[in-house]
């Protein structure tokens, strides 16, 4: 589990391909990996990699299949790509943002990032079919990054969130542009409560569901809305 607390970032020093996987060694600050075994888990832009090898210099290697490659954003990146990190939480730790598994759900497209004074704003453009699972102010992962959503705009399948200076500080968010990618992990008892919700629904209304879609498509509204 991860708390959603970035703690540092790490650089891809080199990457390596072979049958069924891509290897990447990653350039940590000095004494992230203190303590840490083989086989730990770390959050790589929110993505939970295992510990294969340590380097001298601070530096370890992480083997990634190429499910999670064609999943999230790990198989765009180069030698010199900057990531979002953070190590597996201990027993009893301070859950400063929300819990993650490090299941990345889907990639997500920066469209917008504006400047208002003392914060940065990301607008987020998602597949429509994860939009059910977005709230405003409800909690969603961004590169393994808890953050709060401001605003939905349903019709455009889109969200926003706020930064402010120390998050841009911690973080990659500074270097994202429109058109870049993002690793999105939904909150899970959201999901959960949606899920649940819609699972009665179906069960309840069943054959009256076809009749309700249209009656209230007739008037201009989607019943995922």
């Amino acid at each position: 589990m991860f708390t959603g607390i970035v703690q540092a970032v790490a650089t891809v020093a080199a990457l390596s391909d072979r049958p069924g996987l891509r290897s990447f060694t990653l350039q940590f600050p000095p004494g992230f990996l203190a303590g840490q075994e083989i086989g730990a888990s770390v959050a790589c832009d929110g993505t939970c990699l295992t510990v294969v090898r340590h380097h001298d210099g601070d530096r370890a290697d992480f083997d990634v299949m190429q499910q999670s490659l064609a999943l999230t954003t790990l198989g765009t990146l180069q030698v010199g790509s900057r990531l979002n990190v953070e190590r597996a939480a201990r027993d009893g730790v301070e859950i400063g943002g929300h819990p993650l598994s490090g299941h990345i759900d889907f990639q997500a497209t920066l469209v917008e990032v504006r400047h208002p004074e003392n914060n940065h704003v990301l607008r987020i453009q998602v597949p429509p079919q994860w939009m059910r699972y977005i709230f405003p102010k409800g909690y969603i992962a961004i590169n393994g990054a808890s953050l709060t959503i401001a605003e939905v705009d349903r019709a455009a399948g889109c969200f926003e969130v706020w930064l402010i200076p120390e998050t841009l500080r911690q973080t990659t968010f500074g270097d994202k542009r429109p058109g870049d990618a993002l690793n999105i992990e939904i909150e899970r008892q959201t999901q959960v409560m949606v899920d649940t919700v819609r699972a009665a629904v179906d069960e309840r209304l069943g054959s009256m569901l076809p009749a309700l879609k249209a009656l209230l498509r007739e008037r201009g509204v989607e019943i995922d809305a």
